[in-house]
């Protein structure tokens, strides 16, 4: 048994190429040609392979580490050291193509010389020039899995606009030349050979006499060879990594079945290419699946990468009819609205109880006066007294900051209230609410009820809310846990009010007890504070004399 050494194999002339993913761990049997690493460049992924048989005895390198040719990234067991049929020496150019045979020992670049084109003297002019498929290292009937470009698209000579894949290797080919594309002469599926027709493309031609090299490809493979080496589906240990972490945290996953241009616009995006659904054959992911799912994440950035499990989904019609309806414009804000409090929020709900009861005789017979306009509900006295205890407890009257690092305290106090539409749930916000009597108050609600229910609400009558009340008490109910309504710390629930027997010291006497449910941000307030607040509304509601005050 010998103890041989792990080395990076000819990499093309490319150098600092970074591990993408580690395939084996210590203690693991390989083959030889069995992957072990995978290396990415900027053009292409390659799988680094075992030059023996053996067991792995350690693994020096990690993902992310950089490799040049010759580094030493582990080490392997064997019962032989003899080089199993001289693969310790395997090029990345064997990897890609192993028909491919340098003719001159140290020569790392392989030389595909093109067609020469005769220009001819004449004025700047277009034409359209069919493209074939470059060299394949000898590799024949090579399937298309996948087609970069579409008809009107502009592209350089350096833009792949194919996929090809072998059993060992997938590649992106070139366009070749600039221009525009005209026709695709390939689809899905078909099987490809060197000298096939693959695109037509409108070509500028230079007004000069000159010979032009087509696409000489001198470059070494590693810079710029066609054929790009992907890593092919295996199983990765890595976790996986957030949606939307920085573009140097980005890993591959090898997981994930696309070619390095795809890989290159994920890491430009800062997307987890494992999140990404591909389209392409055999679930490969495309730019275009990448460039959805930014977009998706974009339109619903609540939900999207929030590491919350998705509810399942159910074919209701297997239990019977049924009838889907789109939710309308209003439905659908406020669902995203709530899911982000719900998500982004720790909310607790203080629950409590004032007695109404003279506040409700005197309301009634505010009411029945035949010079009274505005009929009053108790929801402006609420407002009234919400107002006053804001002032007194500030912290409730004040937002955290985006960063989450202040408090801003707002010197002004405007209260929403929700209003139940045939189109769903309106918040408009009474301004001033502190600088108001109870009569303006009931004034302004009701114009701005008014204008909710027949859809003349505008956008500014909804916005600049300190604090929100939510009022049930006209249907029923005990309690409820109202939702905060962000950027505000605090929402008020208010349920019916209910003829209780009360203790007075002496005896049970019937009073008028309105149920309400305070829901907090519990970074802005905590338990103490909502209690206090809660029992001072009480207090300022039991005892409407305080609000003229």
């Amino acid at each position: 048994m010998t103890i041989e050494s792990l080395t990076v194999p000819d990499l093309g002339g490319a150098e600092q190429v970074e591990v993408i993913e580690i395939l084996v761990v210590s203690g693991d049997q390989v083959a030889v040609e069995e992957s072990i690493i995978v290396l990415e460049t900027d053009k292409a992924t390659m799988e680094i392979p075992s030059p023996l048989d053996g067991t792995i005895t350690s693994l020096s390198v990690k993902v992310g580490d950089k490799l040049n040719e010759g580094d030493q990234y582990g080490e392997i067991e064997t019962s032989s050291s003899a080089d199993a049929s001289g693969n310790e020496g395997t090029s990345i150019q064997e990897i890609v193509a192993p028909e491919i045979k340098q003719e001159e020992a140290g020569r790392s670049e392989v030389q595909v010389a093109a067609p020469r084109v005769e220009a001819t003297v004449a004025p700047a002019a277009s034409s359209i020039e069919i493209i074939p498929v470059p060299d394949l290292g000898g590799s024949e009937q090579v399937e298309v899995i996948e087609l970069l470009v579409k008809i009107g698209e502009e592209v350089n000579a350096e833009q792949s606009v194919i996929t090809l894949e072998t059993d060992k290797a997938s590649m992106e080919v070139p366009a070749g030349k600039s221009g525009r594309i005209e026709k695709i002469l390939l689809t899905l599926g078909d099987k490809v050979s060197v000298g096939d027709a693959m695109i037509e493309l409108l070509v500028s031609q230079a007004a000069t006499s000159t010979v032009i090299e087509e696409n000489a490809i001198t470059e070494t493979v590693g810079q710029a060879m066609p054929s790009q080496v992907e890593a092919k589906p295996v199983a990765s240990t890595a976790p996986i990594e957030k949606v939307n972490k920085p573009q140097e945290d980005i890993k591959p996953s090898g997981k994930v079945h696309a070619g390095p241009a795809v890989r290159k616009l994920a890491r430009e995006f800062g997307v987890d290419l494992s999140l990404v659904k591909g389209s392409g054959v055999r679930g490969r992911v495309t730019k275009d699946d990448v460039q959805v799912h930014v977009k998706s994440v974009l339109q619903n950035p609540t939900i999207s990468g929030s590491g919350i499990p998705k509810v399942a989904q159910v074919d209701f019609s297997k239990f019977g009819d049924i009838e889907s309806l789109p939710l309308n414009k209003i439905k659908l804000a406020t669902a995203k609205n709530m899911t982000a409090a719900w998500l982004n929020i720790p909310q607790v709900t203080q629950f409590d109880q004032a007695d109404i009861s003279e506040l409700e005789v005197f309301r009634k017979q505010v009411n029945n006066k035949p010079s009274t306009e505005q009929k009053l509900s108790a929801v402006p006295f609420v407002m009234k007294a919400l107002a006053m205890a804001m002032k007194e407890f500030p912290q409730f009257n004040a937002s955290l900051s985006a960063d989450g690092q202040s408090l801003i305290y707002k010197k002004y106090i405007n209260i929403g209230v929700a209003v139940d539409t045939p189109n769903g749930l309106l918040v408009p916000v009474v301004r001033d609410v502190d600088k108001k009597s109870v009569t303006q108050i009931a004034r302004d609600l009701t114009d701005k009820a008014q204008k909710a229910r027949s859809g003349k609400l505008g956008l500014a009558d909804m916005q600049g809310g300190c604090l929100s009340v939510s009022s049930l008490g006209g249907i029923g109910g005990t309690a409820f846990t109202p939702i905060v309504n962000a950027p505000e710390v605090a929402i008020l629930g208010l349920s019916r009010a209910e003829l209780k027997p009360m203790w007075n010291g002496s005896e049970f006497v019937p009073k008028l007890m309105l149920p309400l449910s305070l829901s907090y941000d519990h970074r802005v307030i905590d338990g103490a504070e909502a209690a206090r607040f809660s029992q001072r509304l009480a207090t300022l509601l039991g005892d409407i004399r305080h609000l003229v005050l």
